[in-house]
């Protein structure tokens, strides 16, 4: 029969290697609707540059317009397309990198800076999934490992001494 300890080892290790495991899934869901958002707010901001076109100016002008507007509420629609502008320049940033890293790393660019919106919509329908694929399967070791040693290292003050230890120290 296996001791506590190293059921308990097994245990942690399974456990990060699961959860570490559906990490490329996340990456994935992600970003299917980093997508999603980003050709959203593609053609919104598509509409106000057309919108600013047909009276003559660009998107800093048309942006000037409605910071000098008399009215609260167009200084705050205004304030608004900033927002968006600004979140659509970053979601194309975000994309433009998930694309250029290979797919071991995804996991990681989503969690060093995700857009709150988009990982909370993915973790809120995130299913997950088996790791199949190299990257997968990498993952799935390397939380295996993590889990491994997260157990060993809050294990080590509550480890108990071996025999040879003990027989040394009556020795003395």
């Amino acid at each position: 029969m296996m001791k506590a300890g190293r059921m308990l080892a097994l245990l942690a290790s399974l456990t990060g290697g699961i959860a570490a495991s559906q990490a490329p899934e996340l990456a994935q869901q992600y970003r299917q609707r980093l997508n999603g958002a980003l050709e959203e707010l593609r053609q919104v901001v598509a509409d106000f540059e057309a919108d600013a076109a047909r009276h003559a100016l660009d998107r800093e002008e048309a942006l000037a317009v409605y910071d000098g507007a008399e009215v609260p509420f167009l200084r705050d629609r205004g304030q608004s397309i900033r927002v968006v502008i600004a979140r659509f320049e970053h979601l194309e940033r975000q994309a433009a990198r998930l694309v250029e890293l290979p797919d071991f790393l995804r996991p990681m660019a989503v969690l060093v800076d995700p857009d709150g919106r988009v990982l909370k919509g993915a973790m809120d329908d995130f299913e997950p999934a088996v790791p199949l694929t190299p990257h997968g399967l990498a993952w799935t070791a390397s939380g295996l490992l993590v889990g491994f040693g997260l157990f060993r290292l809050l294990a080590f003050p509550f480890r108990r001494r071996g025999k040879g230890a003990i027989v040394r120290e009556q020795r003395r």
